[in-house]
């Protein structure tokens, strides 16, 4: 059973929403062709994920993923291009002005995924991180179908993505990352008939 309006504004009000130090907007889409190809590469979205925890430079970025500060400059260019980056602050290290990049909303809803070339690459991304240890409660993964009405199933979109900002919002520690997937969507599942009165 989901939660009332005042029990979400509860948990809302209890919750140490993590602060990345610049102001980003809650929601930014990714609607047209080359915003979904800049999410379909894995070191983009990495850097997405670490921009989530708080803003960094572009040899902070390259040291976490061990990679050439250029190659790191390339992806950050086609993030900024397509809206999802943006430089957030400045600072001068001796006489170069080193650029803080920060993402531009904390979520990121793929509303044109289903023109995508490749719909299925954001669950590729998910299953290939996935660590999964021998009698481990965790990943937990289910899947459900059921007949309802399009006003219901935006309901549900709207619990998930209220989930999903409780979620990112939680006090960074720990010594693992975990990630949150959830979804609604239309399916080819058959439907039986509604019974005859």
């Amino acid at each position: 059973m989901g939660r009332t309006q005042s029990q979400r504004d509860d948990v809302a009000a209890n919750v140490d929403r993590h602060d990345p130090g610049y102001a980003l907007d809650d929601v930014v889409r990714a609607e047209t062709p080359d915003q979904l190809k800049a999410l379909g590469d894995d070191t983009r979205t990495t850097i997405l994920d670490l921009l989530n925890e708080r803003a960094a430079t572009t040899s902070q970025l390259a040291d976490a993923l061990g990679k050439p500060k250029g190659t790191i400059g390339y992806h950050l260019k086609v993030l900024e291009t397509n809206g999802f980056v943006r430089v957030v602050r400045t600072r001068k290290v001796r006489a170069l002005t080193e650029k803080y990049y920060g993402r531009t909303g904390r979520t990121i809803v793929f509303a044109g995924a289903a023109g995508s070339s490749d719909p299925f690459g954001l669950l590729r991304r998910v299953m290939a991180e996935a660590v999964l240890s021998e009698g481990e409660p965790l990943p937990m993964w289910t899947v459900r179908h059921v007949r309802i009405p399009v006003e219901r199933a935006v309901e549900f979109v709207e619990r998930i993505a209220e989930l999903g900002e409780e979620f990112i919002s939680l006090p960074r520690g720990g010594d693992v990352v975990y990630a949150l997937l959830a979804g609604i969507y239309p399916t080819n599942q058959p439907a039986l008939r509604d019974p005859e009165p």
